[in-house]
């Protein structure tokens, strides 16, 4: 079986690549919002927090990488804790 669908690279889109690389045959669109934002901190990726609060993950590749797949798909049970906790809190 082959791992394609692990791997997507739209060279037309307009925000084409979205973070500076130097490797941009190999920039990885599939997870174009990071799926790994929500975890604030805990996410694994290059990012900082501005002086406001905001995290700003404009140096991270961590989500365009070819070889993160795996990495990324792992942290879907934390994503979903995360969001059932919001879901939680909203209910109160």
């Amino acid at each position: 079986m082959s791992d394609n669908y692990k791997f997507f690279n739209h060279k037309d889109c307009e925000y084409f690549p979205c973070h500076k690389t130097n490797k941009p045959d190999e920039f990885n669109c599939l997870f174009c919002y990071c799926p790994l934002y929500a975890l604030g901190k805990n996410c694994g990726g290059n990012f900082r927090y501005s002086e406001s609060g905001i995290k700003d993950c404009s140096q991270c590749l961590l989500p365009h990488n070819k070889s993160n797949y795996e990495y990324i798909m792992s942290k879907f049970k934390d994503i979903v804790k995360v969001a059932s906790n919001q879901d939680d809190n909203n209910n109160d």
